[in-house]
């Protein structure tokens, strides 16, 4: 086993110093990037050089375009931001941070699809500013408790899974989705087919009769929020 995770280890390297060479005579501003980012999206690509490469380039492409000025301020959000929905606190046994989703707080707005992917965005680099040294995923609660036919934003759930999975590979840790009311899985059917299989696989749906107990296989009682048995309280992520 070791030594077949040693051989995996090495090929990676190989093929990031390939995907480098290859990226960054195309656009030199790679060359500031670092090596966990590039085999990030080797991982998602199944270490296939050129679709890497391909993937990492749109990825440099969208964030110039998109966050012009390296950050999104709170005041590109404000419609997002007054809904409350999104809390950042605590670390899971691994050190992943902990982000937390109260999906019934959400509702579409005047601010439009332009502002939730803004929001997600500032989401994902929030918590990319949380990750301890040689952490580079992180942990999602999606809470549907009170989610009713108001709150569903079909464009929204697929505009916040294309930027997870285009420009933020390999970052999910795990999603456990909890308090699921079963009309959600109407929106689950639309949404689902595009998961891509690796996504996937990181996305418990938790029964709420264990509830605590699954949380807790992750997350040490210190860490969980309270509102799951825990004593941390939930952190607004604009706070955080």
């Amino acid at each position: 086993m070791e030594c077949s995770a040693k051989a995996k280890e090495e090929e990676e390297i190989t093929k990031i110093s390939l995907m480098r060479s290859l990226v960054e005579t195309q656009d030199p501003s790679s060359k500031e990037v670092d090596d966990m980012t590039m085999r990030r999206f080797l991982r998602a690509r199944d270490l296939d050089v050129e679709k890497a490469s391909s993937m990492f380039l749109k990825y440099l492409k969208w964030r110039r375009s998109f966050v012009p000025n390296g950050f999104i301020s709170p005041s590109e959000l404000t419609h997002e931001i007054q809904q409350n929905k999104m809390f950042l606190q605590g670390s899971d046994k691994k050190g992943r941070p902990i982000s937390v989703l109260l999906a019934g707080r959400h509702f579409q707005h005047n601010g439009g699809l332009d502002e939730f992917k803004r929001f997600i965005v500032y989401i994902f680099d929030k918590i990319l500013a949380r990750m301890p040294p040689g952490q580079d995923k992180f942990i999602v609660i999606g809470d549907l408790e009170g989610w009713g036919y108001a709150n569903c934003d079909i464009r929204a759930y697929l505009a916040a899974l294309s930027l997870l999975q285009d420009y933020y590979p390999e970052r999910l840790g795990k999603m456990f989705v909890v308090h699921a009311p079963y009309i959600f899985m109407a929106a689950w059917k639309v949404v689902h087919p595009f998961i891509d299989v690796k996504t996937r696989k990181k996305i418990v749906f938790v029964e709420n009769k264990s509830l605590k107990s699954t949380l807790l296989e992750e997350i040490d009682e210190s860490q969980l929020p309270e509102i799951y048995g825990g004593t941390l309280p939930l952190i607004p992520i604009q706070d955080s």
